[in-house]
């Protein structure tokens, strides 16, 4: 009887044993599997033998990292994402994960997902574990500059192009950062020296046109810009860029269909790009006197970003479109139809005898005469000067100085400004103890309802 007790223990004892040597003998097999599934295409065999060894293994790190990888494969980012992070929190490097490679991939994939304080944090372990790749060093820099961070990205955009000579990218990113501190010479080298270097890197053409741009060399920028939109990369801003150049030229309709062009690359419609598209082209709508259309685009920037620029107080200034038709036709109407609106607001709103109507750029140019005694001017039977202005920005100081000059002119003894827009402080300070009345967006509702009626 004891001898098959004892029989029995031994056969336990052996079966133990047995099981731990065939577990360790399996699972580096299994193990071993995986990156073959991945490299084969087999990533949904790759992934449940991952999940099983973590299942049955938390901390094995290996497993962890490949299901990371196989996450990669099936491009779901977020899962390897979570997977690498347990890898880069707790694996010990050198026992089947090399490190290099494992950063490279973390920190690009942490950038994916604009975590740059991580991802830099990677890239400057990168840039100490292989000093003489420029990559790390360049990555780096990018980082640095999206932060604002100029005077250190620079430091590493000029290591890199240390360690790379024919860094072609390095040399434009720094001709960028020097084009920001305004040193223009400086910058149209380094970006001659990428484009000497790299003919291809059309992203170092949008740099350039920024250059003429701010130069006001407005046909080099056109040029520049037209290259950089062969870049997918800057290709929303090269459009937006490219437009912005038509909008100074006033070439409005070019302008908004390179806007227009912009907004439809982003298929998600929520990119800042995609914004500064948007805002634009109401802008553009805006100078054409499609107020409507501009509020369509000013309102679909609201609904995402309720702060950008001057969309909320744009939305503001119009919303008396709603609800006055005289207005919304003073600020809509064609310059034909804006003439004759004028004049009738001068003679109906105003009571005075119009003598000359003038369309100008910015509104129409009145002079006229009182008509009677109860005019609210309290100026009978001399000649008066009447501006009415609809540009979207309030009236400048020099229209004010201008608008004196012209009423010297004509013999005038007092001028009347009408604005929509109202008029900046330099304007109101000028226009003080001096014949000139500005009467703002209010009093020029009045006047348009009383002619109106």
């Amino acid at each position: 009887m004891g001898i098959i007790i004892v029989i029995a223990l031994l056969v336990g004892v052996i079966g133990i044993l047995a099981f731990f040597v065939i577990k360790n003998i399996i699972s580096p097999q299994k193990i071993d599997a995986i990156p073959k599934l991945i490299k084969q295409g087999k990533t949904q065999n790759a992934v449940k033998i991952a999940k099983q060894i973590v299942a049955k293994d938390p901390k094995n790190y290996i497993a962890h990292y490949y299901l990371g990888k196989a996450y990669l494969k099936e491009n779901r980012k977020e899962l390897a994402i979570l997977e690498y992070k347990s890898v880069d929190e707790n694996a010990v490097f050198g026992e089947g994960i090399d490190e290099i490679d494992f950063r490279k991939e973390y920190a690009y994939l942490l950038l994916d997902y604009k975590q740059q304080n991580d991802a830099l944090k990677n890239f400057l372990l990168l840039t100490k574990m292989e000093p003489t790749n420029a990559d790390n060093f360049f990555q780096a820099g990018k980082i640095y500059e999206l932060q604002n961070r100029y005077d250190i990205a620079l430091g590493f955009m000029q290591k890199t192009a240390m360690i790379d000579k024919k860094h072609a990218k390095a040399h434009a990113e720094i001709g960028m950062m020097y084009y920001r501190t305004k040193q223009f010479n400086e910058a149209k080298k380094e970006i001659a020296t990428a484009l000497k270097l790299s003919p291809d890197t059309y992203s170092s053409y949008y740099y350039l046109g920024k250059i003429f741009k701010d130069e006001k060399d407005l046909q080099g920028a056109l040029k520049a810009f037209e290259k950089a939109q062969r870049d997918p990369d800057v290709k929303q801003k090269a459009i937006i860029e490219h437009g912005s150049c038509y909008m100074i030229a006033s070439r409005y309709d070019n302008a908004m269909v390179d806007f227009q062009r912009a907004i439809e690359l982003d298929k998600n419609n929520s990119s800042s790009e995609t914004l500064f598209a948007r805002y634009f082209l109401g802008l553009c709508y805006e100078k054409i006197r499609k107020i409507d259309k501009a509020l369509e685009q000013w309102e679909a920037i609201y609904k995402i970003n309720k702060g950008f620029r001057d969309v909320s107080a744009k939305l503001s200034e119009y919303k008396d479109l709603q609800a006055n038709d005289y207005l919304k036709d003073y600020l809509t109407s064609s310059n034909d139809e804006f003439a004759e609106i004028c004049k009738n607001a001068a003679a109906k709103g105003l009571g005075l005898q119009v003598l000359s109507c003038d369309s100008k750029k910015w509104g129409a140019q009145l002079t006229g005469v009182s008509k009677g005694d109860d005019s609210w001017m309290n100026v009978r039977k001399q000649v008066l000067l009447i501006r009415f202005y609809r540009n979207p920005e309030p009236v400048e100081e020099q229209e004010v100085h201008d608008a004196l000059d012209t009423m010297k002119s004509i013999n005038s003894i007092k001028t009347f400004l009408f604005s929509s827009s109202g008029y900046n402080n330099q304007a109101r300070r000028f226009a003080e103890n001096r014949p000139i009345e500005l009467i703002d967006k209010q009093k020029l509702e009045a006047v348009l309802s009383k002619a109106g009626s």
